[in-house]
């Protein structure tokens, strides 16, 4: 079971700033490389009735959202496309720019039946799409101590991934996000397992990276994505830990034909941190293409 299109609600992260940081030009042609909620795409259109978006999302359940909650005056405006950024065969100097949020959407958390979050009983599921065959349940139920345990340090970069690992192949079969929370909660002292940062954070996020392979995606994605701007074209990108923006940051400072427009990331102001908790870990990095390219 999954969550409906209507219940489809996000917050977006550095809402204003990801559009200005486009520097939208009318009869502009954009990429929104992740649509989520929508939320981008919809200030973009916003700006000058002659702009026009092509975008992506792995999710079904986000374009239905997006198809049923905006006017059919941005509808005939947007070319939607389902399906893996990574996968997308875009053209030379096709957008005057691109976008993406690497955000799971809130929807997807909050809830359970995605299996993202483990304050959320639901399957062990974490497919960002549904037509994918691999799962977190799969992982964890059915991969070698050592396959697991490698991948909870090096996409969850957890100390205590043997750990878990061990304990993980212990318990299992597990069927649901919250039992798998438990018995990861148990590799900590007592006094962790209550903390800021719940225990499960952070092998959760493992399984996730791993089901949706978001780091190779993201990687095959920027090495793409800037031929397809104009000259003076811009990328903008959002990422939430550091392995994603370690990408974001050297990928673009080793592209021949982008130039550096965040020296460091922007961060959110205070106020975007209080109104959502969510955007805290968020950085956005931007660069231009270069114009003898």
């Amino acid at each position: 079971m999954t969550s409906s299109s209507a219940d489809f609600f996000h917050i977006s992260v550095f809402a204003q700033e990801l559009v200005d940081s486009l520097n939208p030009k009318p009869h502009g042609h954009y990429l929104d490389a992740t649509l989520g909620g929508g939320g981008h795409t919809e200030i973009l259109l916003s700006r000058d009735d002659s702009i026009t978006m092509t975008v992506i999302d792995r999710d079904e359940n986000a374009i239905a959202s997006v198809r049923d909650r905006l006017p059919s005056s941005y509808l005939e405006k947007i070319t939607f496309w389902h399906g893996n950024f990574a996968d997308f065969q875009g053209k030379e100097n096709q957008f005057d720019g691109v976008m993406a949020d690497l955000g799971v959407s809130s929807p997807q958390f909050d809830h359970g039946s995605r299996g993202f979050s483990f304050r959320h009983e639901g399957e062990l599921d974490m497919r960002m799409d549904q037509n994918q065959s691999l799962t977190a349940q799969k992982i964890v139920n059915h991969w070698q101590e050592k396959e697991i345990a490698d991948l909870i340090y090096q996409y969850g970069e957890e100390r205590l991934s043997r750990r878990i690992a061990r304990k993980i192949l212990e318990k299992r079969p597990f069927t649901t996000t919250t039992e798998l929370a438990s018995a990861i909660a148990l590799c900590y002292p007592p006094k962790a397992r209550y903390g800021r940062i719940h225990p499960a954070t952070r092998t959760f996020q493992a399984l996730r990276i791993a089901v949706n392979q978001e780091l190779d995606s993201l990687t095959s994605f920027l090495g793409k994505a800037p031929l397809w701007l104009k000259p003076e074209g811009r990328i903008a990108i959002i990422s939430f830990h550091s392995l994603e923006d370690r990408i974001v940051k050297y990928q673009f400072r080793d592209s021949d034909i982008l130039k550096i427009i965040t020296k460091k990331p922007l961060t959110p102001t205070e106020e975007e941190q209080k109104v959502n908790g969510r955007s805290r870990s968020a950085k956005l990095r931007i660069a231009e293409k270069k114009i003898d390219t």
